[in-house]
């Protein structure tokens, strides 16, 4: 018979390529895309632009923090008509007022009018007046040359709603890193073709210990990335001509920066930097994309996994349909065979061409035991589907094993000696009654005896042992047929398998009968087991249970 896939089969088979082809796309995108990234460090490059565009931000929030101290100061600047001692007075107000200044300036050139005054909040401070005095003094020697540029200048700016710029460097002192810095603006009151200047400059102690940590701290809560990082990065500034912080946020750990940023606009010479602590930008890429590939990794096993098990059962369902296909064919010709038999020597009977007594006897008899062979194929295969219907019942009755075994061997055992086979057979006498289903019983030992008569080659031997035995009886069928390799021992269990042995093939048969066997057993609280060597025969063992009360009168015995 030509074995065909059934819908089932193909309904499955395309679910698998329909689960399966999307995947395996879905997966290997996924490693092609971790493989690009890294080789393009792509994650790194877009940490690293993350990195640029926070110390950008850190940029603008300087400059609205300097602009935000330094434009109501500016506005309250004196007029350089006021004469030098007013001027004098309003900038040590200023600065009385805005203790972030160290010192200020006024100058005109065309008043020829240069006032200079320090912070007097730091007047018991020897070291910083010493320094603001010293940078007053430098200022007034190069500013009245470059003044009228400069005016100019600011004057451009204004323009473009810029008011003041800024000057900043760095000096060493003492062996100590000095910031100097300057705000320039033209002051209130100067008319356009004059060259005035004013100025004001940033507490180096205010801007290390106050402005810059506010900045730092403004920037690492306000941007929502670093917020929801779980390493937060930390900032620091430093100066251009070493990396040793100048102001860092609480959690720099020294090493090298990410990302440095240099400040060209507002307090020039401020170098911004950032990093993570603990790591570097290229092993975290690193770990992210070993995590990631971990993940595929472990993806691609279970969708393989999947697959293996898909495979495994649309296997299971084709074999399933061939087996079933050969079950019909097999069945079919076990159908055929007594019936055509029955019919026979039915026709025989009926043409009256017997002449003896004794033949009548003999044709009726075989009509008979065909009859019940074919009762007996019928029924398992309705035993079959009561079970895989999942509605087979059994009635079990206190029974004689004893007289059941030897009655069912009866009705057999003219098949037996007609297929040349020495027959042998072993009953205990201590057998007690056992409860079973007497019809269920004898069906297993009918096809364990079939079995042994089908699957036997020359060495014809056929035998039925039932004895007590570890709290249970058993039955045994042995015989001394082709026998079964141990690889296939479990499975001769299974419904509609066949061993490979060509005598099997050769052999019609359902494939249902060690499966209705062990079945009937295990529904009866046994179990049965075979013990088999190729060429070397078979034992079949059916355990069954004894009773409590059985089990112990056997110990005491």
């Amino acid at each position: 018979m030509k074995w065909r896939l059934t819908d089932r089969t193909k309904m499955l088979l395309k679910l698998e390529l329909a689960i399966t082809l999307p995947a395996v796309a879905l997966m290997a995108f996924g490693i092609w895309n971790l493989k690009n990234m890294q080789r393009d460090k792509a994650i790194e490059a877009a940490i690293q632009q993350n990195f640029r565009h926070v110390l950008m931000i850190a940029q603008e929030k300087t400059w609205d923090k300097a602009n935000e101290l330094i434009e109501p100061a500016r506005k309250q600047f004196p007029n350089v008509n006021e004469g030098e001692a007013k001027i004098k007075e309003d900038l040590n107000r200023i600065l009385r007022e805005n203790p972030q200044f160290a010192y200020a300036i006024v100058y005109d050139k065309n008043c020829h009018i240069f006032v200079g005054a320090i912070q007097p909040n730091r007047a018991h401070d020897e070291g910083f007046w010493e320094h603001a005095q010293e940078a007053i003094d430098n200022t007034a020697s190069w500013l009245p040359l470059q003044a009228v540029s400069m005016s100019d200048h600011l004057r451009m700016m204004a323009e473009k709603d810029m008011h003041y710029e800024f000057y900043g460097e760095w000096t060493s002192r003492h062996r100590r890193h000095v910031y100097s810095n300057e705000v320039f603006f033209i002051p209130p009151g100067v008319g356009k073709d004059e060259a005035a200047m004013a100025l004001l400059s940033f507490d180096q102690d205010y801007l290390q210990d106050k402005f810059f940590p506010a900045v730092i701290k403004d920037v690492l809560h306000s941007s929502m990335g670093l917020r929801k990082a779980s390493n937060q990065p930390a900032i620091m500034v430093h100066t251009p001509r070493d990396s040793e912080p100048w102001v860092a946020s609480a959690n720099w750990d020294g090493g090298k920066p990410e990302v440095e940023y240099s400040s060209d606009e507002i307090l020039q010479g401020m170098v911004w930097s950032i990093k993570y602590t603990g790591t570097t930008i290229a092993e975290m890429g690193a770990k992210f994309l070993h995590y990631n590939f971990t993940i595929l990794g472990a993806i691609s096993l279970l969708m393989i996994g999947g697959i293996f098990l898909t495979y495994r059962n649309i296997s299971r369902e084709m074999n399933l349909a061939r087996l079933k296909s050969d079950f019909v064919a097999n069945v079919s010709h076990e159908l055929r065979t007594p019936l055509a038999l029955i019919r026979l020597y039915a026709e025989t009977l009926e043409l009256g061409r017997l002449n003896s007594k004794e033949k009548y006897q003999e044709y009726f008899r075989i009509i008979r035991e065909e009859s019940e062979r074919l009762s007996s194929l019928i029924n398992n295969i309705l035993d079959f589907s009561r079970i895989e219907a999942g509605r087979k019942e059994y009635e079990f009755k206190e029974t004689d094993l004893s007289e059941l075994v030897r009655s069912t061997l009866d009705t057999y055992r003219f098949q037996i000696e007609q297929n040349g086979f020495t027959f042998e057979e072993n009953i205990s006498k201590d057998i007690p009654p056992v409860n079973v289903d007497r019809e269920a019983i004898a069906r297993s030992l009918l096809n364990l005896v079939n079995n042994a008569l089908k699957y036997s080659k020359d060495k014809k031997y056929l035998g039925v042992s039932l004895y007590r035995a570890n709290g249970s009886v058993k039955l045994e069928v042995s015989d001394h047929g082709i026998g079964i390799p141990p690889a296939e021992q479990e499975k001769i269990f299974e419904k509609f398998y066949r061993c490979g042995d060509p005598l099997v093939h050769n052999v019609k048969g359902s494939g249902l009968g060690l499966s209705l066997v062990r079945h009937i057993v295990r529904a009866h609280g046994g179990d049965v087991k075979v013990e088999s060597a190729p060429e070397q025969g078979s034992k079949f063992t059916i355990a069954l249970p004894l009773t409590r009360a059985q089990r112990t009168g056997e110990a005491m015995a």
